[in-house]
């Protein structure tokens, strides 16, 4: 949601000479129509997003995880946030019996990074990056959006987390100063939750 998963991904994987993995966002075909109606296309484009999720957890499966360090822009678990704002009762139910089946096959991560910032770093950030089919989203989606995953993550116990508030640190523009920073703090990061605010931050 545009506090920079894929950046910091991106970051990442050359700094550790990694395997990048990315969800494949703009190959969805009903994320336009969803955007422009959210009610009516909810369910087509959240089961794509967990078919597509699912397929890719399935490809690290057949790769050799042992010798090589992946990094991912995303976390299958973490599918059932949207799942939860956009889906009615009935596709809820539905979809949560198909992600627990898929979800048992899944690869679970050594480390998670949560990237937090403020609304309206988000909001921006959002416009800036252009997008059509986010142009007309509406703030208090953000803000819904923002809340879930806020809830989701304070709850999350699966593997050690990192959150890191990024209101202050874009990371398309970061600094190799900065950069640097954050990995000593990842590098450090092995079990239970910690926070990491780079100066200036709040």
């Amino acid at each position: 949601m545009a506090a920079g998963k894929t950046a910091l991904a991106t970051l990442l994987a050359d700094r550790f000479g990694a395997r990048l993995v990315t969800e494949p966002v703009a190959e969805n075909p009903f994320l336009a129509a969803f955007h422009a109606d959210r009610r009516k296309h909810a369910f087509q484009v959240q089961l794509f997003f967990l078919i597509s999720r699912y397929q890719l957890q399935q490809e690290l499966f057949q790769q050799d995880l042992f010798n090589q360090v992946t990094v991912a822009d995303h976390l299958f678990a973490k599918d059932r946030i949207f799942a939860a704002l956009n889906l009615d009762a009935d596709e809820l139910a539905l979809y949560q019996r198909v992600h627990a089946l898929l979800g048992a096959r899944t690869v679970k991560p050594d480390l998670v990074i949560y990237l937090q910032a403020r609304l309206e770093v988000l909001v921006s950030r959002v416009r800036r990056r252009g997008r059509e089919f986010e142009r007309h989203i509406e703030p208090a989606y953000f803000d819904a959006l923002a809340r879930a995953y806020n809830e989701f993550f304070f709850h999350y116990q699966d593997t050690p987390l990192l959150v890191v508030n990024t209101s202050e640190l874009d990371l398309d523009g970061s600094t190799p100063t900065e950069i640097d920073a954050l990995v000593q703090v990842i590098r450090r990061h092995r079990k239970g939750v910690a926070h990491y605010n780079p100066a200036g931050s709040r």
